[in-house]
């Protein structure tokens, strides 16, 4: 994931017009994949964006959206080896992964707040972006190492039984690009467990060893996309078996770190829950399918299928489940009526073959990357940069869509907390009965 950029702000010339000109090309990327891998942009093609004023480059350090519940919140990383995958690449010859535990924290005292991401990882993520091939901004310019979030590092757990709740990021995303919603979760007494998948996103491990992933240069192909898949499905299960070994009070890191008291007792394995973004909804479902260990899971707008366009289905996607599932779409993705735009053959398959609870909610205005922490993290450093320049407007719809972020996150936060409360602790919401008047922009699809 590794673009060709300017290493400061002096090593190219930055303009407004240049700058915002490539955040309406790069979403326009996103979504046409003719355009994913275009030439460096022209800004004059899209007219009408007015040059006045410099930006002020500058690392901007990001503000998380407040967390809902009414939990202190604690977090540890735990590094796992997986001894039944070899994997010569790695030090110890098998599958290493990385997780990050989330949960309702009990006495912390005066131990820090976590930072968003470890050093490599920031600037491995920061680097997807900025440079003349990304959004042209100046190396550094999103400051992830620098920026807290609302949990404090290895903080006793609270002593009470909580549900446990698996996430799977998007195709080469980190774990950390759902922070947000990983928090609010665990202020509402959650614990929740994030994954990054070793090889596909970037991982950094103890003492600095980072792999950065998967290249960006080329799309994956179905080939591809199917044993990536396949991997992810293989890691959430080992977690959960590492997991269980966490509840019976052993000592699952491979460095043998010491870890946060009151895991053991805080862990309610006989209630467990999965979601993810894009590729990690359908890794979601397809552990499901595989492993039944996981009662209810939510796909935050992934297809079902190995190419959205080409297929082949996934094999959940014409099984269905058993158990309850959501899937919660973007505006622009994810349809089961093939007469409207935007349909998609996996979603419709899925819905007809779906034996468990299902709901298929809209977000309206969004593209897919609302989704994640980006939808608050690209508004907070244009406006950092660019001030209140009129043009951000189109940028932000360009990239994440047209949703005001706030209400957005506000949106996504209520109706997963309402699913996992429904479905794991058996606490009936209205908010999954049908359209709501305190949520508009959230339209049952089915």
């Amino acid at each position: 994931m590794t673009n060709r950029r300017p290493s400061s702000p002096s090593s190219h010339v930055f303009t407004r017009r240049h700058v915002l000109s490539a955040g309406l090309l790069a979403g326009l990327a996103a979504a046409t994949p003719g355009l994913a891998h275009a030439s460096p942009f022209d800004p004059d093609r899209l007219g009408g964006i007015r040059p006045a004023g410099d930006p002020d480059f500058h690392p901007v350090r990001f503000r998380l959206p407040q967390p809902t519940g009414r939990k202190a919140l604690g977090t540890t990383a735990i590094h796992l080896i997986d001894r039944s995958r070899p994997d010569p690449s790695m030090p110890s010859g098998q599958r290493e992964l990385m997780i990050s535990l989330w949960y309702p924290a009990g006495m912390f005292g005066a131990a820090p707040f976590a930072k968003y991401m470890p050093p490599k990882t920031a600037v491995e993520v920061d680097d997807t972006w900025t440079g003349e091939y990304g959004l042209a901004l100046p190396s550094g310019s999103f400051d992830f190492a620098n920026t807290e979030t609302h949990s404090r590092v290895d903080v006793p757990m609270q002593r009470l039984r909580h549900p446990v709740v698996l996430f799977s990021p998007g195709y080469q995303y980190s774990r950390f690009v759902n922070t947000a919603q990983a928090e609010d979760l665990a202020s509402r007494g959650y614990v929740v467990v994030t994954m990054d998948h070793s090889h596909e996103t970037p991982v950094e491990f103890p003492g600095g060893r980072f792999l950065p992933g998967l290249p960006a240069a080329e799309p994956a192909d179905p080939a591809e996309i199917r044993k990536a898949v396949e991997t992810r499905t293989a890691d959430a299960r080992f977690v959960l078996d590492q997991l269980e070994r966490l509840a019976r009070g052993e000592n699952v890191d491979a460095e043998g770190k010491d870890l946060p008291g009151g895991l053991a007792e805080g862990l309610d394995l006989r209630k467990v829950g999965m979601f993810g973004f894009a590729l990690g909804g359908y890794t979601t479902a397809n552990t499901m399918l595989e492993d039944e260990r996981v009662l209810a899971g939510l796909d935050l707008d992934g297809t079902l299928q190995d190419d959205r366009l080409k297929g082949p289905l996934g094999e959940v996607a014409e099984k269905g489940l058993d158990r309850p599932f959501l899937l919660f779409g973007s505006a622009e993705t994810q349809r089961t009526d093939p007469g409207k735009e935007y349909y998609d053959k996996s979603w419709a398959s899925f819905w007809e073959a779906q034996r468990g609870g299902k709901l298929n909610l809209t977000l309206a205005s969004t593209k897919q990357r609302a989704f994640t922490d980006y939808q608050f993290i690209f508004s907070q450093l244009f406006h950092e940069i660019y001030g209140e320049d009129p043009i951000i407007t189109s940028v932000m719809k360009a990239l994440v869509g047209s949703a005001k972020p706030a209400r957005s996150v506000l949106a996504q936060r209520e109706y997963v907390a309402a699913f996992f409360d429904q479905t794991l602790r058996r606490r009936p919401s209205l908010l999954l009965r049908g359209d709501s008047s305190k949520f508009p922009e959230v339209r049952f699809a089915r």
